[in-house]
This record gives C-alpha cells, structure tokens and sequence, in this order.
C-alpha cells in the first residue's frame, strides 16, 4: 500500500525534474520498483522518467549498476556506500540526470547492525551524490516500503530545488 501523498509527490518530482530539463532514474532494491511503478503512472512521464532498475540481489546491483561486489562485501547491501554507488550506476548507465537509489531491511528479516526499517537513500545529480538513512523502525515491510517511496520521491524533488 502506497503513501496516499505518492501520486502528487510523483507528480510534483516529474514537474521539477520537467523544469529543470532533466531525465530521472531510479535504483531500487527494498521498495522492488514501486518508485518507478509511481513514476511512470503519471500521464506524461515518459518526457522525464528515463529508466528503472530493480536490483534485489548482490549481482544485480553489480550487473546492472556496477556496484563493486567486494563493497557489499565489505558494507552490505543496507549501506551507505552501496546506495551512493546504486545512484550513480544508474547515472552512468543511461541518459539520466538525476537519480535516486533506495536500499534497505523492509522486513523481515533484520540483524542487529542493520534492524528491520533501516534505510539508506542516495540521490546523485549534477550537484554531486547525498545520501541519508532512515529509520522507520519495525512498521511491517508494506509501511516501510511505502514510506520509502514517500521520501525517495521528496529528495528528488529537493535535489531539482537546488541550485
């Protein structure tokens, strides 16, 4: 179940990225595409929305985004450095501008260094690469996801307001 705010923030990134002369990207993992499902259901998008890569597994994320294995590896999937490198492969792979990256522990399935809610968020644009991590706290893997999708979409947003 999404956020009921996901198709206006949806709506209200593809207009800022729009505005900006910008092509959006997305790299997921936890949320498995539902911030490009969100995305692309708005009429028009395909001006903006330029791809989606849903990269659950390790070699998915190495694959397609170029994410080093021997860094999730070292940090896991639930880190930092693997949602900074998720967003930028999803830059370097196609026309994109902007991208945003989530990975994350929607639930179950926690361990004590990364617990079930933790998310880390990356969004690379011309400005350079941010990322931040949430923690939603064990909410159940359906409200995780959807506030992931929440806030994934408010950093595009904030990453198209910046100078």
């Amino acid at each position: 179940m999404l956020d009921p705010d996901a198709e206006t923030l949806a709506h209200a990134a593809l207009e800022a990225a729009r505005a900006r002369g910008w092509l959006v990207a997305t790299a997921e993992s936890c949320t498995g595409g539902l911030v490009s499902a969100v995305l692309t259901s708005a009429e028009g998008s395909s001006d903006v929305f330029e791809r989606g890569f849903v990269t659950y597994s390790y070699e998915a994320k190495t694959d397609m985004l170029g994410v080093p294995e021997a860094m999730l590896h070292a940090h896991g999937a639930v880190s930092e450095e693997v949602a900074r490198a998720m967003a930028e492969g999803a830059i370097a792979s196609g026309r994109a501008d902007l991208a945003v990256a989530i990975t994350g522990v929607a639930g179950p399935g926690a361990s004590e260094s990364k617990p079930e809610g933790r998310v880390w968020f990356a969004v690379a644009s011309p400005a350079g690469v941010e990322a931040l991590r949430h923690d939603f706290g064990p909410l159940g893997r359906d409200r995780v996801r959807a506030r992931s999708v929440r806030v994934a979409l408010e950093l595009l947003i904030q990453a198209c307001e910046r100078p």
